[in-house]
């Protein structure tokens, strides 16, 4: 159930950071706060199963010993199923945790290699329940209530290492998952994240210096706006429009998230002012040098939402630096990589 629940949230994560060309116009922007429960369960499922894993192949290891090795056809598919079933595991298990404290000491990049595992792993997980389902089948069959019961001996030991994993896996779970359930923050001891620590009280992964953007100054800053019918702003032009305030969600794909009230001019408002047709997308641009998400984009429902800001403000202060001074993004239902800093350039595409 763990493994199920962290592979369906981890699907909808990349299909919101990654959507291929025929979803773009179909990812949605409500609720405002889906994107920050589907990846809170994604990582408070996966660091739960990292007790369940481990438990699991503590009752199970010695099989994996048995001699011979393979005794037929279906045993070996049983044995192979196992074996990579296993090792991805572990895998996406250990990669998922460093993920989060944004260590990579692996020369792969990270997302794509995790997603195909992911898919190694359950499509494993299928083939070993597959071979396995006459044993269940026939375990389930039985009428007789004795040949189900352990024998007595057993009972204690088998209630005590339920219990056992059942509070390990409440302790992790209560440790870390308040850097998303913002209630339980009180209870983080593990977690790489806390949700007030960071400048304005909201953690940051990427600042200003380590993007090369910390000396954008008011006077030299320009947005531009490209479409049908370009312009260009400056920061004073862009504080004089009409300043919407909405409060919505910043939501990590490594975990943490936390809900800050931002200040700024509605996207939708820029868009109509350039012209731009009703269901196009819109690249967003930051004026940092380099970065894989230096560019974003959105599609009509994210950039035709009122709650999508160009946000000047956050929590009734100007941006910090580090939050994206002078303008960025924020938008509902959106990873927080694609809620794009240092805001150079909004471009219409069809």
């Amino acid at each position: 159930m763990a493994f199920a629940l962290c592979f369906v949230t981890g699907l909808v994560s990349h299909f919101m950071q990654h959507p291929p060309g025929w979803l773009a116009d179909s990812v949605p922007s409500r609720p405002a706060w889906g994107y920050r429960l589907t990846q809170g369960l994604h990582v408070a499922s996966g660091i739960a199963a990292v007790p369940l894993l481990l438990a699991k192949l503590w009752t199970v290891y010695p099989r994996l010993y048995e001699w011979p090795l393979v005794r037929s056809v279906r045993h070996a598919l049983e044995r192979l199923s196992v074996g990579v079933l296993v090792a991805g595991a572990v895998f996406e298990l250990a990669t998922g945790l460093l993920n989060t404290a944004q260590w990579y000491p692996w020369p792969f990049s990270f997302v794509p290699v995790h997603y195909a595992v992911a898919w190694l792993v359950v499509g494993a997980l299928l083939l070993h329940i597959a071979v396995k389902a006459p044993e269940i089948k026939a375990h389930w069959a039985r009428r007789s209530p004795g040949t189900l019961a352990l024998p007595a001996q057993d009972g204690p030991d088998r209630r005590s290492l339920l219990a056992a994993v059942g509070a390990a896996v409440g302790v992790v779970t209560l440790t870390t998952v308040g850097q998303s359930f913002t209630p339980l923050k009180e209870f983080l001891l593990f977690a790489p994240r806390h949700p007030d620590t960071g400048p304005q009280e909201l953690p940051v992964n990427r600042t200003a210096d380590a993007a090369g953007v910390g000396g954008i100054t008011a006077v030299a800053y320009r947005l531009v706006v490209a479409g049908p019918q370009s312009y260009t702003l400056t920061l004073d032009e862009l504080r004089a429009l009409p300043q919407h305030e909405v409060e919505l969600p910043i939501a990590c794909v490594e975990g943490w998230s936390k809900s800050a009230r931002w200040t700024g001019v509605r996207v939708r408002d820029l868009l109509e002012r350039a012209g731009a047709p009703e269901h196009a997308r819109v690249r967003v641009v930051s004026l940092e040098s380099r970065g894989g998400y230096r560019v974003s984009e959105m599609g009509h429902k994210h950039a035709r939402d009122p709650l999508t800001l160009l946000a000047l403000r956050l929590n009734g202060e100007e941006l910090d630096p580090d939050h994206g001074y002078p303008a960025r993004l924020i938008a509902p239902d959106r990873p927080g990589v694609l809620q794009t800093k240092w805001v150079g350039g909004l471009e219409v595409s069809a």
